[in-house]
């Protein structure tokens, strides 16, 4: 008896991929072009390539030319999903490279500065984004949507903070070096760990009844994660890296990085958590390892920041709809609780700095890194119009937040870091992580990183 084989699926229409190639290479060029002039006026890269998003999405190239819109980013979910599976991987390499430079030494020794700023700029806008919720107009809730649960979402969206787009910035502004760009990227993983804790309670609150065990099983699986990279992750990481390094080239040490931060996020995905707490994870493992050379992972970075990074920011903009904001209630509504998120993260994180021994400037440093909410508060607003939680006003309004905040934070830091002396120890550390860009020319190897 023969067995009848499945039929084979057929490969991607020759339309849809050309569509997919002409999205891929526009979004690109404009990244990269908007990038240089956010560059040019002392913004950082990354301010650009968002705007390239809105550029081209529904805020205006949708509501100038529909048709040239309807044709280049047509209405098909599996369209947006070839964008989406390029912009992940982007995001998800760009987090791991982004740990695999962080100075773990000094974490330990400063570990009460990171959690003192990120504890407070989660509990503050957290109760904001909850008493907010309890008094909003009435129009702007689903109907159906139980009060209690609304309030919990916005409070889980005003809290979080954007490693991403953190990362991104303080690389942008040569600032991944220095102590207060450390610490922001410790606190702002202390932020979203718990961010995504809350939103898998609240989300299952919004499906199913909330159960302690729910809770007890979203807070077991952050746990195993620590557990696993402290005692089987790290011997894992370093075997892994120390074979590909024996080999001659960059070749092998990219392809077994890549791997090792791919298998990571997949890891946590599966367990219901953001892929890119796996990436961040991964990459603070693989830089512990010891055995990396940074030149060999130059070309990987150099990827990464100028290809990857600029199409992911890109595309995290088409799903931006400002339009929303013309309505007089919404947009007052918008800009009262965009107030409530900016104060309560700026206050809350500048208390917990201070508390914990840093001074004003770096207070205010921190406070400003955190403030930025990017595309991982968009992640959150879509799984909250997603799940029927948030009315399309309200998703338009935490998009405000997402954006404001982002554009916010650099020239803040900016202003901040002018003020705060480099130290020896940051020194030694931009050295080391100058190593990781590749032989260029003097000049180009003077410029900040992008």
């Amino acid at each position: 008896m023969l067995l009848s084989l499945p039929a084979p699926i057929a490969p991607i229409a020759a339309h849809s991929l050309l569509v997919f190639l002409l999205q891929v290479g526009l979004l690109l060029l404009l990244a990269v072009v908007f990038g240089r002039l956010a560059a040019r006026f002392g913004m950082p890269a990354v301010v650009g390539e968002l705007f390239v998003g809105v550029l081209l999405g529904p805020s205006l190239l949708a509501w100038a030319a529909p048709g040239v819109h309807g044709w280049l980013f047509p209405a098909v979910a599996e369209q947006y999903h070839l964008l989406d599976a390029v912009g992940q991987i982007g995001v998800i390499l760009l987090v791991g490279l982004t740990g695999m430079q962080m100075d773990m030494k000094m974490i330990r020794r400063r570990g009460g500065a990171a959690a003192g700023g990120s504890f407070g700029g989660l509990i503050i806008p957290l109760g904001l984004g909850i008493g907010a919720g309890f008094v909003l107009p009435k129009m702007l809730i689903p109907d159906g949507t139980d009060i209690t649960v609304f309030a919990l979402f916005l409070g889980v969206a005003m809290c979080v903070s954007a490693i991403p787009v953190i990362a991104k910035t303080l690389i942008d502004m040569n600032l991944l070096h220095r102590n207060v760009g450390q610490l922001t990227l410790a606190a702002g993983t202390i932020d979203d760990a718990f961010g995504w804790f809350m939103l898998s309670v609240v989300s299952a609150m919004a499906v199913h009844a909330v159960t302690t065990g729910t809770v007890l099983l979203s807070l077991a699986y952050l746990i195993l994660i620590v557990v696993f990279a402290l005692t089987l992750g790290r011997p894992l990481a370093r075997g892994v890296v120390r074979i590909a390094a024996k080999s001659e080239g960059a070749g092998p040490t990219v392809g077994a990085v890549v791997v090792l931060v791919l298998l990571a996020s997949a890891g946590t995905q599966a367990l219901g958590l953001e892929a890119v707490f796996g990436a961040f994870v991964c990459g603070i493992l693989i830089g512990t390892a010891g055995k990396v050379e940074p030149a060999k992972l130059a070309p990987l970075r150099t990827v990464v920041l100028s290809v990857f990074a600029p199409v992911f920011f890109a595309t995290a903009g088409l799903r931006m709809d400002l339009t929303a904001l013309i309505r007089p209630q919404v947009l007052l509504t918008g800009l009262a609780v965009l107030a409530l998120a900016i104060i309560g993260k700026f206050v809350g994180a500048y208390a917990g700095a201070r508390l914990s021994g840093l001074n004003k400037w770096e207070g205010l440093a921190l406070g400003a890194g955190l403030n930025a909410r990017g595309v991982i508060e968009i992640v959150v607003a879509m799984v909250g119009l997603r799940l029927g939680i948030l009315s399309v006003e309200v998703y338009t309004i935490v998009i405000l937040v997402a954006i404001v905040t982002s554009l916010m934070a650099p020239p803040i830091l900016r202003f901040a870091m002018k003020r705060v002396e480099q130290t020896a120890e940051e020194q030694v550390r931009e050295t080391e992580q100058r190593a990781w860009q590749p032989r260029t020319t003097t000049s180009e190897q003077e410029q900040p990183l992008h």
